[in-house]
């Protein structure tokens, strides 16, 4: 049977039927990366793209215009994290608060790479940004927020990883192997003084008596025994790898040294092969080089980052399109079908 053709009237007709179903998709940038990643979404939902200007004033300001009207209607706003996040965040706040502005029923943010999301938890007398801007975000506007995560790993690269581990390998039925153990502290860390020993000073007390800056002699003449700083264990693996394909993966992969470390590790070991899978491909300063470098036969991200640059620089980096995941995830919350479904149902071949 020949394939049917869109016809002009059709069209209209499409158009007409994505107004009354009541929900449309904006793209919250003009990047490449984001313009293309929402047509291979729209097309499979089968709706137009949402008209709307997004850009940037001569003085670096964000200006957001929406060509459409939004009233009572539910829009999905597809953004993705490019190198300049800052303004990526301020483009998807500003596009946010005017469909709030314009009457929108929910507003619904698509983001695959959720930024800042490794500033979760609190550490070295600093905030939890990730926690600032999932408020700013509902401030500006968002009903609801679609991320992505990658819950799957086949080598963990650390014991409380195993979880994530034994859920991958038990789909898959394949073994599993658990990293144990840690890298030497950075300079930042050590710099930092809260994982090694406080300094030694002389203090008023027995003469000669040299004790930690913060341990005071509760009596003359007593000597108390120096803090030691706790020795950290060396990497291993609880697991046999010998001869087979070892698969790492993880939600993020930015600065690879701790990779690297890994695949130098299971190689030792007697891994056939090594793979990295990561949900967010960032892959910043050196990765590439260092990737390439490495006992690391294959890097596979997913587009939900844009990584071309990277990728020219290292063939072993693969991108996998997430398209079909964000599209059927976007049908089903506006149909109020269940989401666990869509994670416990998908197929390995998608």
């Amino acid at each position: 049977t020949p394939a049917r053709q869109l016809t002009p009237r059709k069209t209209r007709q499409l158009i007409m039927n994505v107004a009354k179903s009541g929900y449309r998709v904006f793209s919250a940038n003009s990047t490449p990366a984001c313009t293309e990643l929402s047509k291979k979404i729209t097309e499979r939902l089968g709706v137009e793209l949402g008209k709307s200007v997004v850009y940037q004033e001569s003085n670096r300001e964000t200006r957001v215009e929406i060509k459409e009207s939004v009233r009572g209607q539910t829009i999905f706003i597809i953004q993705t994290i490019p190198r300049d996040v800052n303004t990526a965040i301020m483009e998807l706040l500003i596009m946010a608060y005017a469909l709030k502005t314009s009457c929108a029923k929910n507003i619904i943010g698509v983001i695959p790479y959720f930024p800042y999301s490794k500033q979760c938890k609190m550490r070295k007398r600093g905030s939890i940004v990730c926690k600032l801007l999932a408020s700013m975000l509902a401030k500006a506007g968002l009903t609801h927020l679609i991320t992505m995560d990658l819950n799957a790993i086949i080598v963990a690269k650390s014991p409380s990883a195993a979880k994530r581990a034994q859920s991958y390998a038990e789909r898959l039925r394949l073994g599993l192997a658990v990293m144990h153990g840690e890298a030497q502290c950075s300079e930042s860390d050590m710099a930092d003084g809260r994982h090694s020993p406080p300094c030694v000073r002389n203090t008023i007390g027995h003469p000669g008596l040299e004790l930690p800056c913060k341990q005071q002699a509760p009596f003359p003449g007593i000597e108390l025994p120096i803090m030691m700083a706790k020795e950290k264990p060396p990497i291993t693996v609880v697991g046999d790898v010998g001869g087979r394909i070892a698969i790492i993966v993880d939600d993020i992969i930015d600065d690879v040294e701790d990779f690297v470390a890994a695949a130098e590790i299971l190689k030792e070991r007697g891994a056939y092969k090594i793979y990295i899978m990561a949900t967010h491909g960032l892959l910043s300063a050196d990765a590439p080089r260092l990737i390439e470098e490495s006992a690391i036969d294959e890097v596979v991200v997913t587009n939900t980052v844009p990584h071309e640059v990277q990728k020219l620089q290292c063939p072993k980096i693969k991108t996998v399109d997430v398209s079909m995941i964000l599209a059927e995830a976007i049908r089903r919350i506006h149909n109020g079908e269940s989401m666990a479904y869509l994670f416990r149902n998908i197929t390995v071949d998608d």
